[in-house]
């Protein structure tokens, strides 16, 4: 029987997790929303690939973890390998173009620039505080507007002059859309517009500072987007590489990471049965009051993390 190794990235939108062979070969994969409910959607993840994957061929030796809830994932699943986005996402695009020089992401909350020489990340910047340059901004746009938001790109296309959208954050973007809609401008305009505001707002803050140089990869659910892909090509100058698995790339970095840490232990499906809660607590061993997060597996304790000194360790 042949091994296959599991990766998961975890984020507050959506979850991805790919099963891949020790070529690195794709066998299953899926992408679901998280719905604010990071255990449940994993176990609906896992639930899915292990329909997809072939278990008289193939054995999962080995679990990774990236995204937001990384940790809380990896205990659930006994991960090998727990890492940050950055890091993931690196190693699952170099795996597939390995002259990549700029990673640019951007998820439903968050969005992220990584800078690549040799194969190595060199630099790289997160933004986390403002939606207007992620996918969450968009999503709203569309509601706004009465368009669902997988035609926003193929609507974008068809403008001769994007509408300029205020692009400094969510409140001014909105604000300015209502306006320019009031005073007549045509909705493939102000849906152009909004693709280009969330390309400036990305390069304005993410990219500021950054030596942005080709070859240039997309990923995240946003790459998707094909108007925010040409408007990204217009404010680069630069040809952008969208992979058809773009949205799957953190977990194929971390399954790649698993793969590598040669750590292997038997993975079984049968944890979606297993009823697993967290319980936050705060510590009062300390001036910090740290906020401790416990993991259970029915009943009994897996994992803990959110101390700051040893006083308030908590361990199973």
């Amino acid at each position: 029987m042949r091994k296959a190794y599991l990766g998961i990235d975890i984020g507050s939108i959506s979850t991805k997790g790919v099963i891949i062979d020790e070529d690195q070969a794709l066998l299953a994969h899926d992408y679901l929303g998280t719905e604010g409910n990071p255990i449940g959607a994993v176990k609906r993840l896992l639930a899915s690939i292990d329909e997809q994957l072939d278990h008289a061929r193939y054995k999962v030796v080995a679990v990774g973890t990236t995204g937001s809830a990384r940790k809380l994932i990896g205990a659930m699943n006994g991960a090998a390998m727990v890492k940050n986005e950055i890091t993931a996402h690196a190693i699952g695009t170099v795996s597939l173009y390995p002259d990549v020089k700029t990673i640019l992401e951007i998820g439903g909350q968050d969005s992220k620039i990584i800078l690549i020489d040799n194969g190595v990340v060199v630099d790289y910047a997160m933004n986390t505080l403002c939606a207007s340059g992620t996918g969450a901004f968009l999503s709203s746009q569309a509601h706004r507007l009465g368009v669902k938001v997988d035609r926003f790109g193929e609507i974008a296309l068809r403008s001769k002059s994007p509408t300029r959208i205020a692009a400094r954050c969510t409140v001014f973007a909105e604000s300015d859309l209502i306006h320019k809609a009031q005073i007549g401008h045509s909705q493939e305009d102000i849906i152009a517009g909004l693709c280009r505001s969330v390309v400036s707002n990305y390069l304005n803050n993410v990219g500021k500072g950054k030596a942005i140089r080709p070859p240039l990869v997309f990923q995240g659910g946003v790459s998707k987007n094909v108007g925010v892909v040409r408007a990204f090509e217009e404010a680069t100058g630069y040809p952008v590489t969208v992979d058809a698995n773009s949205h799957l790339i953190g977990a194929l970095g971390t399954a790649i990471l698993a793969k590598k840490s040669k750590s292997e232990t038997p993975f079984s499906f049968q944890i979606t049965d297993i009823n697993f809660t967290t319980k936050g607590m705060e510590c009062q061993q300390c001036s910090n009051h740290c906020e401790v997060i416990c993991i259970y597996r029915d009943n009994e304790l897996v994992d803990a993390w959110g101390n700051r000194c040893e006083r308030g360790a908590v361990r199973p």
